[in-house]
This record gives structure tokens, C-alpha cells and sequence, in this order.
């Protein structure tokens, strides 16, 4: 056994059962003493007997060294074939771009998209798990009640603070500024997520939200002002440029998930002479290495862009040009306004900064701007009763797509905790870290996208209109916590369960994905009157905000209510929104059809 027990190697001398051949890698947190239902908590036997922490043994807050072997050598591998993989990558789609003909700054957005997914793919992956783990584990000891609203506000803010980076993309600094900026804040957030102390975690999620809501929304802006408006190329363009954003997506949770939780790993560190608790901050520090990448070869090609996107929109007059200027102003008040107000607060009534109380206060200014975005579309002009109907059913879509992202995205909150806890994390005999588990939605992308692309095509005049393919990406939704309902009732009582539960939920859910997400906004750009089109992608990033703070104050009652209920209760909510939008198909349709044939927005 390792030395880093702590003292604490006589209590149990056999290797903990997380570290056995039937849980494979995982993590261990205390059990939270008045928990209705703690699924870890149950009196399973275990090396010491009854145990409270899901029958992996040990009492609970020990944290056993398990007995690592130093040499090494299963690191020095992953990390060789990790490196020809992206060497691999970089040659590859340098060839597809050049030998297609695209422009050569399609490969420098490429990549800096690629590492930033990278960074923030691979960052969440273990977030939630870093968050759960013990103290003693290296992780903050957190329970769900804590770390779910967490993980919801970060994500959730991520998604809204691509509003008003946009917007100063588009009036104030430009396209090229905006990302070379939220690449920098980004690597300094995973630079802080990688020190040790809570200070350093909050600013470092603070600097990843701000910095996404810089990069995010502009580099794609930057990739269609390579093309001219008519080129066709842009379409194949596009495309690949998203490969590039899966690919990310792809090898994020396999690096950082393997340098923060495989017990391979932490034997490299053990024969380095260093202490494997901090595996975590190793998983955080390869994220913020993925976007000092992206950050390097962007600068280093960026000459490649051209003038692409250099310079902001001019205004269109002098009144145009105070009004920018007026509203930056504004926001710059709020928030210095905002910031005094907490601080001041903080100084004077500490008592009322609990977690519940900033939680009440952020869903208030979440669905506070909710309220405002639509009221401002409704009160944006004299709408004829027909343009006020497709507001509503904007509005209703808005509501589907909250909902289907509130499913969609607790892959890296619920799914990762059940993935952890509940799962057999091993194929072929091959165990992996659980957070592995959120690499599997991007390698089904690239296999299904082509397969339904094609069957789109096949489909010709029978092809599914948008709104019937947004429900029944809804309904997929809904069936995949349908099927993890079976899954969550053998789980508990405290058994780890077949991984074929797991992937058949990421399999329903991507094809869910396939059929809502690439139509979502082109149903809203479709039905909104021509004055209010450039506020759709507002709504969409609104809604994929609203859609994460439901997914992640899901995970926060993971230990509240009874899995098979909770779980239930959410695919639910999906197959129900689903009914609502298949009986809303036809009434939908006629209004797109009239929009169109009025000269609306089209596509």
C-alpha cells in the first residue's frame, strides 16, 4: 500500500473495493447524515464490514491509497497514443480543408475551436466529480444539495453570457479581439480551477463563463465571413468546422478524466513522488493546456483569416453610435452596481450569502431576463393578431428547447454522478474513469450525423417537417430517462448496474439531438416576423442557458428523492412537452407557410 494513507493504513489493510475488479476507477465522499436517500449510504458489506458508502468499503471520510504500482508504464502509453492521435488530427483535417479548396483560415478556426471544446469539455467532465469527491479524496466534499446549483448556475451562465459578448463583438471590439480575449480568460480560469483553495475555484469558473461568452459566439461568426454569401462551399464549411468542436468534445473527458481519476495515472504520480489526491488539479491543468494550444496556433495562423472579422459593425449614423455607447454604459453600471451591492452585503450581513440565497437570486435574474427578452419582442411593435400567434408559438418552442436541454444536458451532472456511483465502468474487461462516459455523445455524433443527413435526403417529399422533428427530439429525450428508470431501480439497492443502461440513454439522447437541435432555430427564424429575426439566436442561447440551470438543479436532488422517482420524474417532463408539440405540428406549419409566403424571415 502507497504511503499516502495518512496514517489511517491500519484501519483496513485490503484495498478499498472501489479500487476492485467489479467497480473499477471512481472516487469516495462522505455520506451526508440526514439524507432521505443517500444511494452510498446503505449498510452493504464491504472489507470492514457494513459500510456507509455504497459497500465500496472503509469507513466514510477515509480516504485509502490504493496500491498503486510505479511504474507507470499504462500512462507513458495512454499519453504516446494521445499525442499521435492529435498529430494524427492536425494532418487530416488540414488535408480534407486544402485538398476541398476551402479557405486556409478554415483550419486555423478549426483548431482554435477544437482545444477551446477541448478546455471546456474536458473541464466539465470531472467538475461535478471534483465538486463530490471527499476532502481526503482531493476533492471538496461537497454533497449533491450543494454541488448540483453549482454546476446549474456555471453552466447556465456559460450559455447567457454569450448575449453580451456577441453584442460587444458585433458594436465594440470585433470578432478576432473577442476570441484572441476568451481564449486568454479561459486558460487563466482552468489555470485557477487547477490551484488548490475554494477562492480559486469560484474565479476560476468565473473567468471560464466570462471567457466563453467572448469566444463562443464569434468564432462561428468568423467562419461565414470567410465565404461570401452565395459560395458553396460555406455549407461543407460549416460542417467541418463542427467536426472540429466534436472532436474536442471527443478527447477532452478522455484525457482529463483519465488524468484526474485513473488509478493508472495516479501510479505515475505515486513513482514521481507525488501525491495522487491532486489527480484532479492535473485534469485541470490539461484543459487549460488544450486552450494554451488553441491560443498558440491561432496566433501563430491567424494571418490566414484575412480581414475576417478585424473590425466591429460601423452604426449606421451618429444616433446609432450614442446608442451603443449608451447601452455599454448601462450594462458597465449594472454590473459595478451589482458587484458593490454583493460586496457590501457580504460585509454587512454575511448570514444572507448561503448558497440558497445566491441560488434564489440568480434563477430570479435568469427568468427575470426570461420575462423581459419576451415581453421586449412582444412590445417591439403593432403586431397583426397573426404576427402576435407565431410570438407565442415562439415562445412555446422556446419552452420546448429549455425543456429538451434541461434533459439533454445533465449528462455532465445526473448521468455523471449515476455513471460514477451506479455503473460498471468497464468494457471488454477494459475498466475507465466514469467521466469517460461524456465522450460518448460526440463519437456518436460523427457516426449518426451522416447516417441521418442521407436518410433526410432519402426521405425527400416524406421528410418530417421542423416542428415534428423538434418534438420528436423531445420525445428521444423523454424515453432515454425512461430507460434509465430500470436502470436507477436495480441500482437501488446499492448494486452497480450493466453500462449498456448508460449507452442507451446517450444513444436515444444524440438522436434526439440529431432531430431538434440542427432545425431548432431555423423553426424560430422561420416563424418570427422579418423586424425581430436577429433576435432569435438571443432566444436560442437563452434558451440553452434556461435548458442547463434545469439540468444542473436537477443532479442537486440527486440524494433528496428516490432515484427511479426523480429520474422518472424528468422523462416525464420530456414525453409530455413532446405530446404538447405534436399536437401543435399542424398549427405550426400553417404559420411558417404564411410567414414565408408574406416575405417573413424564411431561412
Amino acid at each position: 500500500m502507497a504511503d499516502g494513507v495518512h496514517g489511517l493504513g491500519s484501519l483496513d489493510a485490503s484495498p478499498p473495493r472501489w479500487m476492485d475488479s467489479h467497480h473499477g476507477p471512481g472516487r469516495r465522499r462522505a455520506s451526508p447524515p440526514c439524507s432521505p436517500r443517500v444511494p452510498y449510504a446503505r449498510p452493504l458489506p464491504g472489507p470492514n464490514g457494513p459500510s456507509r458508502d455504497g459497500g465500496r468499503g472503509g469507513p466514510p471520510n477515509t480516504r485509502h491509497a490504493p496500491p498503486f504500482s510505479p511504474t507507470g508504464k499504462a500512462s507513458m502509453q495512454f499519453f504516446f497514443w494521445s499525442g499521435a492521435s492529435i498529430v494524427l488530427t492536425y494532418i487530416v483535417a488540414t488535408g480534407i480543408i486544402h485538398l476541398a479548396g476551402h479557405p486556409r483560415g478554415l483550419s486555423t478556426l478549426f483548431f482554435t475551436e477544437m482545444w477551446e471544446r477541448f478546455s471546456f469539455y474536458g473541464m466539465r467532465a470531472i467538475l461535478m466529480l471534483f465538486m463530490l469527491a471527499a476532502v481526503e479524496d482531493g476533492g471538496l466534499g461537497f454533497d449533491t444539495a450543494k454541488a448540483g446549483p453549482i454546476y446549474a448556475m456555471y453552466t447556465s451562465m456559460v450559455y447567457l453570457a454569450t448575449v453580451p459578448g456577441g453584442w460587444l463583438a458585433d458594436n465594440f471590439l470585433g470578432q478576432r479581439k473577442s476570441l484572441l480575449w476568451g481564449g486568454v480568460i479561459i486558460m487563466v480560469g482552468h489555470v485557477l480551477l487547477a490551484m488548490h483553495g475554494l477562492t480559486f475555484f469560484y474565479s476560476g469558473l468565473a473567468c471560464v463563463v466570462i471567457g466563453t461568452g467572448l469566444l463562443k459566439p464569434n468564432i462561428s461568426v468568423i467562419v461565414g465571413q470567410l465565404y461570401s454569401a452565395e459560395d458553396k462551399r460555406r455549407d461543407a464549411g460549416f460542417s467541418i468546422f463542427y467536426m472540429g468542436i466534436n472532436l474536442g468534445a471527443f478527447g477532452a473527458p478522455l484525457m482529463c478524466g483519465y488524468l484526474a481519476q485513473d488509478p493508472r495515472f495516479k501510479a505515475t504520480l505515486t513513482g514521481w513522488g507525488l501525491d495522487p489526491v491532486n489527480a484532479w488539479h492535473w485534469g485541470f491543468g490539461a484543459a487549460a493546456v488544450g486552450m494554451f494550444l488553441g491560443l498558440v496556433q491561432y496566433l501563430a495562423t491567424s494571418h490566414q483569416l484575412g480581414k475576417a472579422g478585424l473590425e466591429p459593425s460601423p452604426p449606421k449614423d451618429e444616433a446609432e453610435a450614442l446608442s451603443r455607447k449608451r447601452t455599454l454604459n448601462i450594462g458597465i453600471g449594472a454590473i459595478v452596481a451589482s458587484l458593490a451591492a454583493v460586496g457590501a452585503l457580504a460585509a454587512t450581513k454575511p448570514e444572507l450569502m448561503t448558497q440558497g440565497n445566491i441560488k434564489v437570486a440568480f434563477t430570479i435574474l435568469l427568468f427575470g431576463t426570461v420575462v423581459a427578452f419576451f415581453a421586449k419582442l412582444f412590445l417591439a411593435g403593432d403586431w397583426t393578431p397573426n404576427e402576435r400567434s407565431r410570438l407565442v408559438t415562439i415562445f412555446v418552442l422556446f419552452c420546448g428547447a429549455s425543456i429538451f436541454w434541461g434533459i439533454f444536458e445533465q449528462a455532465g451532472s445526473t448521468l455523471t454522478i449515476f455513471a460514477d456511483e451506479s455503473t460498471h465502468n468497464s468494457i471488454f474487461g477494459y475498466e475507465f474513469p466514469s467521466s469517460w462516459w461524456q465522450s460518448l455523445n460526440a463519437v456518436l455524433i460523427v457516426i449518426l450525423a451522416p447516417v441521418f443527413a442521407w436518410m433526410w435526403i432519402r426521405m425527400s417529399d416524406k421528410n418530417p417537417s421542423y416542428p415534428f422533428k423538434f418534438a420528436i427530439g423531445l420525445l428521444f429525450a423523454g424515453l432515454g430517462f425512461a430507460l434509465l428508470v430500470g436502470g436507477a431501480t436495480l441500482s437501488s439497492g446499492g448494486m452497480r448496474v450493466s453500462p449498456l443502461w448508460l449507452f442507451g440513454v446517450y444513444l436515444l439522447h444524440t438522436i434526439g439531438e440529431l432531430c431538434l437541435s440542427p432545425v431548432g432555430l431555423s423553426s424560430m427564424t422561420k416563424l418570427a416576423p422579418a423586424r425581430v429575426v436577429s433576435l432569435m439566436m438571443g432566444v436560442w442561447f437563452l434558451a440553452a442557458s434556461v435548458g442547463n440551470f434545469i439540468g444542473g438543479s436537477v443532479a442537486g436532488y440527486y440524494e433528496a428523492f428516490d432515484l427511479p422517482t426523480l429520474i422518472g420524474v424528468v422523462a416525464a417532463t420530456g414525453v409530455v412537452m413532446a405530446i404538447v408539440m405534436f399536437a401543435l405540428v399542424g398549427p405550426i406549419k400553417r404559420m411558417m407557410k404564411r410567414n414565408e409566403e408574406a416575405g417573413g424571415s424564411g431561412d
